[in-house]
């Protein structure tokens, strides 16, 4: 029984190994590109709109609401990091119904990859927001004793991004492995939708988690503003 399509070795050539890791995840971002440069060439404001375009907007204005439901206000400035990581996810998980489909979520490799891109994000949004000095000072809020555990928090909970979707992911993929072996008819067919409901929630769980960092991270200081105006006018 595999455990990661780590596993599946295509082509190898010294230290260099070509596994389905590799080759399900390229072809899951060109499949994504590809996707989206076809449903966006074509966009119009008339009432009259193509399917695929009334999808795109259901699918956008649902994660920009998900997105400033979480306290980011300008939702439009994080939909493209967000988005993606949503997309990418959910599509992972949807195309396990495709035979000989090993979803690169499935790797531990591949989730790591993902936390990481969050573990980077945070920081650049919040020196965008708040300016380097404004950013690393929040690191020795209250005091300086907070700077190890800050920093502990930021390594800690991106181990937990990677490990909770691998293990996640891992799990389903083992369940459905063993039902096939044991019961090769009904019972894999109803863990194969419960795991595209489970890669589901997975996603929408993942790109909340990295919304809520990066809110974390972008707290702007308006409080204190107003309150210094109040007091002043007081």
């Amino acid at each position: 029984m595999r455990l990661s399509p780590d596993e599946i070795i295509y082509w190898q050539q010294g230290w260099f190994k070509l596994n389905a890791t590799l080759v399900f995840t390229w072809a899951l971002i060109l499949v994504l590109a590809v996707g989206a440069r076809l449903v966006t060439r074509r966009l119009t404001t008339e009432h009259r709109r193509s399917r695929w375009q009334n999808l795109l907007e259901i699918v956008v204005t649902a994660i920009v609401q998900q997105i400033e439901e979480v306290g980011l206000p300008d939702a439009r400035k994080y939909l493209g990091f967000l988005g993606t990581l949503f997309l990418f996810i959910a599509a992972a998980s949807l195309c396990t119904v495709i035979p000989g489909f090993e979803p690169p979520t499935g790797s531990l490799s591949t989730t790591a990859a993902l936390a990481l891109c969050v573990l980077v994000a945070v920081p650049l949004f919040g020196i965008s927001d708040q300016g380097l000095r404004g950013y690393l000072k929040s690191y020795i809020e209250p005091t300086v004793i907070m700077l190890p555990f800050n920093l502990i928090s930021e390594v800690s909970r991106t181990l937990a991004l990677a490990v909770r979707l691998f293990g996640n992911m891992m799990s389903g993929g083992m369940i459905i492995a063993i039902l096939l072996t044991i019961t090769p008819f009904i019972f894999p067919v109803i863990m194969t939708v419960l795991g595209l409901l489970t890669g589901m929630v997975q996603a929408y769980i993942f790109s909340i988690l990295a919304a809520v960092y990066i809110a974390a991270a972008t707290r702007n200081r308006e409080p204190k503003t107003s309150l210094n105006q109040q007091e002043s006018h007081g």
